[in-house]
């Protein structure tokens, strides 16, 4: 691609965006009344950031593995006790304990119109468990969008990080450089090394990819290129999922 049209392609995004959006909310306000998503890819795909965009576009929660089982704790409910209780342990709660608390989860007022699901399943096994209690529970999902991203660019993008330990602020050597004010302290966290990097992709690739084809047989799997800026991303996001609705 030419330079030139390389940042036509970039200036046109939010344009892009919007009207695919604007598309795909129209959709799910009518035709198709859900967004029910999960959303799988490496660590470092930018999962987190595509969530965001996707919960201020449908006005549907984000649903993270982690943060409702700390929530669920919190709160005291009877899972959240059961959970507690391995946690305390220094155990993993259990697959079924964890779905149970993400069908309980999706049940409630909020998700009526969806949601988005991020860090589980994370195997095979927890896929297959998981389709089967949502099948019970009468929850049909819209899509499961898988971001991909080469090995060596998360690499890039991981190890690239750097965080302002007085701040919290996260900043990046080649991308977003901290200021030169504050270079001096700015560290990097013991999870963006990369040896601890490559040790998560491995894991991802024999315990996380295999839940890839179990999506593709369903005929749920959207795959979307992430090798590139966040806002081309999310506007391939809007367009696939504007084809899933339409």
């Amino acid at each position: 691609m030419y330079i030139g049209a390389a940042w036509q392609q970039i200036e046109n995004v939010p344009s892009s965006i919007n009207k695919s959006f604007a598309n795909l909310k129209q959709s799910t306000d009518s035709e198709h009344p859900t967004m029910r998503l999960i959303l799988i890819g490496p660590p470092g795909a930018g999962k987190g950031t595509q969530a965001e965009y996707l919960v201020e576009r449908f006005q549907i929660p984000h649903i993270s593995s982690g943060d409702m089982l700390r929530a669920a704790v919190a709160a005291g409910t009877a899972l959240g006790k059961q959970a507690d209780g391995f946690m305390k342990a220094g155990q993993l709660v259990p697959d079924e304990l964890v779905i149970a608390l993400i069908i309980e989860r999706t049940a409630q007022p909020d998700c009526a119109k969806g949601f988005i699901l991020d860090g589980f399943p994370r195997t095979r096994p927890q896929a297959e468990a998981l389709a089967v209690d949502l099948e019970k529970a009468a929850v049909a999902l819209d899509a499961v969008v898988l971001i991909e991203v080469p090995d060596g660019r998360i690499l890039e993008r991981v190890t690239g990080r750097r965080m302002d330990p007085e701040t919290g602020d996260i900043y990046h050597v080649q991308f977003r450089p901290p200021p030169a004010d504050i270079a001096g302290r700015v560290v990097q966290r013991k999870d963006d090394t990369e040896s601890a990097c490559t040790a998560r992709l491995e894991k991802y690739h024999a315990e996380t990819a295999p839940i890839i084809p179990f999506y593709s047989d369903q005929g749920l799997l959207k795959r979307i290129d992430g090798d590139t800026a966040p806002e081309i991303v999310t506007a391939r996001i809007a367009a696939t999922l504007n084809e899933t609705t339409s």
